[in-house]
This record gives structure tokens, sequence and C-alpha cells, in this order.
């Protein structure tokens, strides 16, 4: 087995090691871990409105967006509906 040094090296191992890592990844982490442009700009995000006017005409826009899809989905479907089917060149009635 191993002598007092030996334990007194283990110990400063257990103790020095973490600090160590805490000190290299804890210090500049702007240098050493950032990537220009990763984060958007203000005006690329998203804007929440808070207020109850901004709300309502938020609420409205997206009713409209969804009516417009709606309305493009249920004319594609008229227009599959009206398509003859054929199967083998062979029209299907």
């Amino acid at each position: 087995m191993g002598g007092p040094n030996l334990e007194v090296f283990k110990f400063g191992m257990y103790i020095l090691f973490p600090i160590g890592i805490m000190y290299y990844f804890g210090t500049n982490l702007d240098g050493k871990f950032s990537t220009p442009g990763f984060w958007p700009k203000e005006d690329q995000s998203h804007k929440i409105p808070f207020e109850r006017e901004d709300i309502a005409k938020e609420l409205s826009r997206l009713k409209a967006r969804s009516l417009a899809a709606r309305e493009q989905r249920i004319q594609a479907e008229r227009e599959r509906e009206t398509e003859p089917l054929q199967a083998d060149g062979v029209e299907n009635r």
C-alpha cells in the first residue's frame, strides 16, 4: 500500500482537480465558448403583444390566416373530387 505521501497527493488531487476544471470553464466564457450570430437579433425574433389592441389585432390576423388555409384546403379537396379517377388507363365512375 502507499504511504502518507500518496494519501496527501490523492487528497490534493481530489481538491484541486474540480477547482481547476471550474476555473478553466468559468473564466472568459465569452471568448472560449461564444458563437457569433447564434442568437437572433431583437428585430428578427417574435414580438409578443401585451396591449389589448395588439392582442386583438394578432388574433384577427391568425383567424384570417386560418380561414385562408381552410379555404385553400377545401378548394383542393373539391378539385380532387371533380378529377376523374383513373386506374390502368380506364376511368372509374
